[in-house]
């Protein structure tokens, strides 16, 4: 035996003995938690992704970067992208060192190995149970958020459906039950017409902590010509106005206010110019451009601000007069730097801006957080806008030091979200709202989406809440949005393996808020391989396709971000007035991406190089030869090497290189 072979085969043993004792660490671990588990929870389903889970778990208790270096350099599986069938990929290894050490095949008879394949098909039928069948050429899902404003436009629902929507979101913190009802008809009508499935999930609002109320000061309606770069009228600005004799207390929907005319006054007439002064005191003209009843369309052809009050009067019937009504009052946003004051108000109430005795004040929807918190307790706002640090607790609340905004300070508006990372709030599963809106939408959805899930407790009140509702037949997913689940992981996913269709969804808004915004590109990772162990599908959320859905434009990181969705079973769009567009541009991204990516595995179709930009030949085909050309018809200097595969071999190649078998199927390494 050369030296060479005695040192091959050293390496070997000692890769064999290393995966045997790992092999003996993953099954005595998971025997030891399943009978813990069994002990906490005697009612615990059998579930093949409960015991992957397990072994999945314990495999990552492990560092083990230089064993899969190891693994790697003897032509091995790393067992880099074995999340699906994690003890199978180590058997399998094994007994291929086994083999090759010429030692006899290990008996791995009594042990719970899930192979790939059932892996797969476990993921496949979870997904299936849970979001529906995969749409036509694609296999991930497209889940939209409907917007309440669209309700009544059905030919919206189904141009989503059409471009490629195959769940429909509503989001229950927004809009109310009736609307909700109203959104859910039409996305079943739509699916019908177009014969489309689509499924409907319901979010929950779950314990969202924002900010309250401001004080309010009047409205103002802003009037801005569209001018060119030298000043140039170009598109005169347009107010849409009700004219009444009878002031109201709100402008109806669909006008900025009301024209009140005073007693006596007759209606003004098309093309009449109405003289106002502004609220700077500007004299301003507004042409009546259009009448349609009692809606009149108003031109300004000069920038003007109007509020409540602000009188007019037409230019040539002087007894034609009145005054402009009915604009809502607006919050008054509280303006923070870096250093400065803030009180967190432990009792509900309007806030108020800093005076020079007292710093700036706001309370929360959740005024019994605030006594929680603790000094040195993080506080970011408005989705990690501003960032603050507790100072001190007194008897009004909690006083922060701000010590995070962009540069100039930054505004705080009410309804704005609070984020404390890494504080365990000891909240209840569900909010009192919550509960009173499953009431509404169980009838409505297919899927409940569960927002702030913390912990296993959490997760069986949720079932027991659905239970008692008859919603047993209700998918649902986990929203992780806080550090606190994400750690907690594995014990949510445990309370609800077996007994319900689930998923998980990356809600990487509020996540990246939680753990920091460096941190969320290795945290949402975690999540995906810790679900595809656990045999779930994934929901990739939050502002995938922003600036296009919100804008109509795109930028390119947006792009790279829409591909990597492909890795999960579903990717979540928000809404937007380009949303039909957002969903055709996702469409084409996944279809094109699910042929190099499936999870974490990269696959390797014909490559587009030499065919960008309409090349007539790819640099594979100008430069490969076709399988059954003999090594004598090549050009000289081609001549290829014969490697005596026989012909067993070539047909294995061809099956594997060009058959139909290995073309779409989902490769996993072992």
């Amino acid at each position: 035996m050369t030296k060479q072979v005695k040192h091959m085969n050293k390496a070997w043993q000692d890769l064999q003995e290393a995966l045997g004792g790992l092999h003996t660490r993953i099954v005595q671990s998971e025997a030891t938690q399943l009978t813990l588990l069994e002990q906490q929870d005697p009612s615990l389903p059998w579930h093949p992704g409960i015991r992957n889970m397990l072994h999945y778990l314990a495999l990552r208790n492990i560092d083990l970067r230089l064993l899969q270096d190891a693994l790697s350099d003897a032509g091995l599986s790393s067992l880099g992208r074995a999340e699906s069938h994690v003890l199978d990929s180590v058997q399998c290894t094994l007994q291929i060192l086994r083999a090759a050490l010429q030692i006899p095949p290990a008996d791995f008879s009594g042990t719970t190995a899930i192979t790939r394949e059932q892996g797969q098909q476990a993921l496949t039928n979870n997904t299936l149970a849970l979001l529906g069948s995969p749409p036509h050429q694609r296999s991930t899902h497209i889940m939209v958020t409907l917007s309440g404003d669209r309700v009544d436009d059905f030919d919206f629902f189904r141009n989503l459906l059409t471009a490629g929507m195959n769940i429909a979101r509503i989001n229950c913190a927004h809009d109310d039950p009736a609307i909700w009802q109203r959104l859910a008809e039409q996305v079943r009508t739509a699916s019908r017409d177009t014969g489309q499935p689509c499924r409907i999930l319901a979010d929950l609002a779950g314990h969202k902590i924002r900010t309250g109320p401001l004080p309010e000061v009047p409205g103002v309606i802003h009037l801005s010509p569209e001018r060119d770069r030298l000043g140039r009228l170009q598109t005169p600005a347009q107010m849409t106005v009700l004219a009444c004799h009878k002031e109201m207390a709100l402008s109806p929907a669909g006008v900025d206010c009301l024209l009140l005319m005073a007693s006596g006054s007759a209606m003004p007439q098309q093309g009449e110019d109405l003289l106002c002064h502004d609220t700077r005191g500007k004299e301003r003209v507004l042409v009546v451009e259009r009448i349609e009843g009692q809606i009149i369309t108003l031109q300004a052809m000069q920038g003007c601000y109007f509020t409540a009050g602000n009188p007019w009067q037409s230019r040539r019937r002087r007894h034609v007069q009145g005054h402009f009504v009915g604009i809502p009052q607006s919050a008054l946003p509280l303006h923070l730097e870096v250093d400065d004051q803030l009180l967190l108000q432990s009792q509900p109430g309007p806030g108020a801006p800093a005076q020079k005795s007292r710093p700036a004040r706001i309370s929360c929807t959740l005024p019994e957080v605030v006594a929680q918190l603790p000094v040195g307790q993080a506080v970011w706002m408005d989705d990690g806008k501003i960032a603050a640090m507790v100072m001190e607790q007194t008897p009004e609340g909690a006083l922060l030091r701000i010590t995070k905004t962009k540069p100039g300070g930054a505004r705080l508006q009410a309804g704005r979200g609070l984020n404390f990372p890494g504080l365990a709030l000891n909240l209840p599963a569900l909010s009192a709202k919550d509960l009173e809106d499953l009431d509404t939408i169980i009838p409505l959805a297919d899927l409940i989406g569960f927002s702030f899930v913390e912990n296993a407790e959490h997760m069986r009140g949720m079932l027991e809440a659905l239970r008692q509702r008859q919603g047993e037949h209700l998918g649902v997913i986990a929203k992780i949005e806080t550090a606190g689940a994400f750690h907690k992981l594995p014990e949510i996913l445990l309370a609800a393996l077996g007994r319900q269709p689930m998923g998980i969804m990356i809600a990487r808004g509020d996540l990246a808020v939680e753990v920091g915004p460096e941190r969320l590109a290795e945290v949402q990772e975690e999540i995906l391989w810790l679900a595809e162990a656990a045999h779930l599908p994934v929901i990739w959320a939050t502002q995938v396709l922003e600036q296009l859905t919100k804008k109509g434009v795109i930028s390119r990181p947006e792009f790279t971000d829409a591909a990597m969705g492909v890795r999960a079973e579903c990717v979540m769009l928000n809404k937007g007035p380009y949303a039909v567009e957002a969903v055709h541009t996702l469409n084409d991204i996944l279809i094109r991406m699910q042929a190099h990516q499936h999870k974490k595995f990269s696959r390797f179709t014909r490559p587009a190089l030499g065919r960008i930009h309409g090349a007539s030949k790819s640099v594979t085909k100008a430069t490969t030869p076709p399988l059954n050309t003999a090594a004598a018809d090549l050009p000289q200097g081609q001549q290829q090497p014969h490697h005596h595969v026989g012909n067993h071999g070539d047909k294995q190649y061809q099956r594997w290189m060009h058959g139909d078998q290995g073309h779409n199927q989902h490769h996993k390494d072992g």
